[in-house]
């Protein structure tokens, strides 16, 4: 079938706070030029999940009336606490300086994202939620656009008569790659399931006290692969540039980097609209949120050999030398680090009590999370034989555990695992193709609009 092409001078792909950022500061710059944002979320913030504490210096910069703009951002940090918990203590600890969030705002990012999408839309910006980037359109060597994914495909892979439709090329002059940005946390024990540490998170002594006292807490988790500036060794390519990304502008210590992640897309849209993309990543370099993220770059690579020496490193590296220390750990690939399963005892977590502690299922139902059944698995392993040779013997298939969403069960034929995916449950965190020990697991695009609908979270 022929595809049929859009044409646009900049297309970007991934509606969240970097890419529209990038569109307003675009249309800011230049107003004439044609900007297309392809969101694969049934609308906007519909997969945008967390609690997150904003710093509003990149606001300030690109929208500096929001308040009168009725930005979301209501819920101002007037007090905080860093605290060590033991199974029954919540030790305080003094907060160090990049961790302090007293000034800023508490927010909704689902609703913020909503609502700079609003301010995208009223400069001309054409926004298209449902539409999922599935593949790169390339030309003579270089990005040309995106191609988005088909819809109406039924599981056999035959095309559906009545709802069948090909996928769009999106063709641009410019070109700009914009991954969608997250917070969370990343679990490097496979054998340790997010939900659940959420839910003994909660029944801890310290935060049951503050929950008791009317505190409200908001809190979020979502796999991310590294973490830090260094594991994104490069920002452009031929026809793109590479901004928001959820590894490489995420402010580790802080646990939020969503002022970092805008910036990324305000320095690339100032690139664009100089007709040279090559002078962003230099432009990143010379920028407020490099020196940030480069004085937080020691944080997150020393957890990887535990809590305390990770805390006592944090300690040295924050207060002894303010981010400036002479040498430079590296960031290794999480489905390296996963350790054989007789090295570790299971963790066994006690039954939820539907009153504090729920059960998975449960909490996918949360998510409103949906998937059209009828349509070929989004969720593919390059060799099927790899469960019963490598990840349940040596491993005890850790995908079970990782996923959030219990999409990755083990089903007993006789003696012989087999993995069995459902792909309904999905919550498009990704955690399995940046887990799975043997690389095995292939996560594609599903149909557009498909996935979790997170509304005001």
């Amino acid at each position: 079938m022929t595809q049929e092409t859009m044409e646009y001078d900049v297309v970007i792909v991934g509606a969240g706070p970097a890419g529209l950022s990038a569109a307003i500061a675009l249309k800011q710059l230049k107003p004439d030029v044609r900007v297309c944002v392809l969101e694969k979320g049934s609308e906007i913030g519909a997969h945008i999940l967390s609690g997150a504490v904003i710093e509003t210096r990149s606001l300030d910069e690109l929208i500096p009336d929001w308040k009168e703009k009725n930005a979301p951002l209501q819920t101002l940090v007037k007090r905080e606490s860093f605290l060590l918990m033991t199974r029954k203590l919540g030790l305080h600890l003094p907060v160090p300086p990049q961790m302090r969030g007293r000034g800023n705002y508490v927010i909704s990012l689902g609703k913020f994202t909503r609502w700079l999408a609003a301010q995208a839309e009223s400069l001309g910006v054409e926004i298209f939620p449902g539409f999922p980037a599935a593949s790169l359109h390339m030309e003579n060597g270089r990005v040309a656009g995106v191609i988005t994914g088909e819809f109406g495909r039924a599981k056999n892979g035959e095309q559906k008569p009545k709802t069948y439709g090909g996928g769009f090329i999106y063709h641009g002059e410019n070109n700009q790659a914009a991954i969608g940005f997250v917070v969370g946390l990343d679990y490097k024990n496979p054998y340790i399931d997010p939900f659940a540490e959420m839910q003994r998170f909660k029944t801890h002594p310290s935060i049951r006290k503050l929950l008791a006292g009317g505190r409200r807490i908001s809190y979020g988790a979502r796999a991310l692969n590294e973490g830090g500036l260094q594991s994104q060794p490069k920002l452009t390519f031929p026809g793109g540039a590479l901004i928001g990304d959820s590894a490489g502008f995420l402010n580790v210590p802080k646990i939020k980097g969503t002022h970092t992640a805008m910036k990324s897309g305000m320095l690339a849209a100032e690139a664009i609209a100089q007709d040279n993309l090559e002078n962003y990543p230099d432009a990143f370099k010379h920028s407020w949120a490099y020196e940030e993220l480069y004085l937080a770059r020691n944080i997150r690579p020393m957890f990887r050999f535990g809590l305390f020496p990770g805390l006592l490193h944090a300690a040295i590296d924050t207060f002894l030398f303010r981010g400036r220390a002479p040498w430079t750990f590296k960031n290794h690939a999480d489905h390296k680090q996963l350790e054989a399963a007789t090295h570790h005892a299971p963790i066994e977590y006690p039954k939820p009590d539907g009153v504090l502690t729920f059960d998975k299922l449960s909490s996918v139902f949360l998510s409103s999370t949906n998937h059209e059944e009828d349509q070929p698995c989004h969720l593919t392993l390059k060799d099927s034989s790899v469960t019963a040779k490598l990840n349940w013997p040596l491993y005890g298939s850790p995908e079970q555990r990782y996923c959030p969403a219990g999409v990755y069960e083990i089903i007993k034929e006789g003696d012989a695992p087999r993995l069995q995916i459902n792909a309904q449950n999905c919550l498009h965190c990704k955690s399995c193709d940046i887990k799975d020990p043997s690389q095995n697991i292939v996560w594609k695009t599903p149909e557009g609009g498909g996935g979790p609908n997170y509304g005001e979270m």
